[in-house]
């Protein structure tokens, strides 16, 4: 029998997610099987685990076929009515050993019921799960799940559930390990990012965890946030952006529109000023720091006059990196029942922004060259910089080595060195 087959939609949470249940389902001895681990953050998404589960199906003929993830913890029934699919499992069932240890390959068929998706608001823990990292650079960790908010666009909560943390400890002692293993960088994973401790004794924030990451793994070279909601940052998260060199300079923030009365509709916390004052704020503390964002384009309602507002927010928070999602609804939200935005004007719209964040790019490419920069290799020819910035090499690297390299040009996507 052969290993069983994975495939990853969507986020890096799911990536880090797909690596521990492969080490699960090995240390069960499952073989045979195709694995699908899904996202549902738009119809779109929905759409592609469809086509995903039914290419893998073909090349895998007489395998069964377990879905699970997002998509499938939120509409289990699109996926267990498709004859491709053996079992259905929820995003909690998919992180157990149990589950893992009960599937077998050869006797999937009829063993149990197709769909094993239980309450996803029920669960009150999210486990540290130890996974050796991706590939021989890059770690990730993480170290929160769910979210506490009903944004109206979004259909994540209930996919994941509300917020949960893993505590302090076992989060310092995985990174502990992962560098042992000789990882030069560790990226923090979550969904909510910033909601990190709330649930925990004495509600701790981000930032404390950061500070304390840093100081019990001094022998760690970079620390990476990943995506954060900039309202929730917390002064000890400011303090070590302002004073230590390990927290890599890039962040990307959950922004998603540029102008207050969509920021209303969608139920965000801040409103564009909020926005702009922080990058403000993190570029007074950091200077040379990046920003990503994601934005969204053609929300319900949206007028070009709004949308305006959402691409002028390229330049007012000095964006660099841009994730431009044209609106789709997804049923079950508050913004699916809310006025739409022709699907031209969202596509025009969407393209519009996405040249914003070309353009942004290219000024940020611009500016490193002549530069020196400490690149983390993830390939014999490829790196990112500090900044997560893409650097390619015309000779062979090391694969996962710190090496410090002169930018010398790019081609608009990506710097030469």
């Amino acid at each position: 029998m052969k290993p069983p087959v994975f495939a990853t939609l969507g986020c890096r949470l799911n990536a880090y997610e797909t690596e521990a249940m492969r080490e699960m389902a090995e240390a069960a001895g499952l073989q045979g099987a195709v694995i699908v681990n899904t996202c549902a953050v738009t119809a779109e998404a929905v759409r592609k685990a469809r086509q995903e589960i039914r290419r893998l199906a073909r090349e895998n003929p007489g395998a069964p076929v377990i879905v699970t993830g997002c998509a499938a913890q939120t509409e289990p029934e699109t996926f267990a009515a498709m004859a491709e699919v053996t079992r259905v499992i929820g995003n909690h069932e998919k992180m157990q050993p149990q589950t893992w240890a009960q599937i077998q390959a050869p006797d999937l068929i009829g063993q149990t019921e197709k769909v094993q998706v239980d309450d996803i608001m029920s669960v009150k823990e999210t486990a540290g799960h130890l996974i050796d990292g991706f590939g021989r650079h890059r770690a990730y960790v993480q170290v929160q799940n769910g979210c506490d908010h009903r944004c109206t666009f979004c259909i994540i909560p209930y996919g994941r559930g509300n917020s949960r943390s893993v505590p302090a400890g076992v989060v310092v002692d995985q990174i502990k390990r992962l560098r042992d293993r000789g990882f030069h960088e560790v990226v923090l994973t979550g969904v909510d990012l910033t909601s990190w401790g709330a649930d925990l004794p004495g509600q701790p924030r981000l930032g404390d965890l950061v500070m304390r990451i840093l100081r019990l793994v001094p022998d760690l070279p970079r620390l990476r946030i990943s995506s954060i909601d900039s309202i929730e940052a917390d002064d000890n998260l400011m303090l070590a952006i302002a004073t230590e060199p390990r927290l890599m300079p890039h962040l990307h923030l959950s922004l998603q529109a540029g102008d207050d009365m969509i920021l209303k509709r969608m139920k965000r916390r801040h409103l564009r000023d909020d926005a702009i004052r922080f990058c403000e704020d993190a570029r007074k503390l950091r200077p040379g720091i990046v920003f990503g964002a994601d934005i969204i384009a053609g929300f319900p309602t949206e007028t070009e006059a709004m949308f305006e507002n959402s691409l002028k927010l390229v330049d007012d928070c000095g964006l660099t990196f841009l994730h431009v999602f044209p609106y789709s609804a997804r049923k079950g939200t508050p913004a699916a029942r809310m006025p739409r935005v022709p699907g031209p004007a969202i596509k025009d719209r969407a393209a519009r922004l996405r040249a914003a964040g070309d353009a942004a790019l290219i000024r940020h490419l611009d500016a490193q060259l002549g530069q020196t920069r400490l690149v983390l290799t993830e390939g014999p020819r490829l790196a990112r910089t500090e900044h997560f910035t893409e650097v390619c090499f015309d000779r062979d690297m090391p694969e996962g080595s710190l090496v410090e390299v002169l930018i010398t040009g790019h081609d608009g996507q990506r710097l030469k060195a």
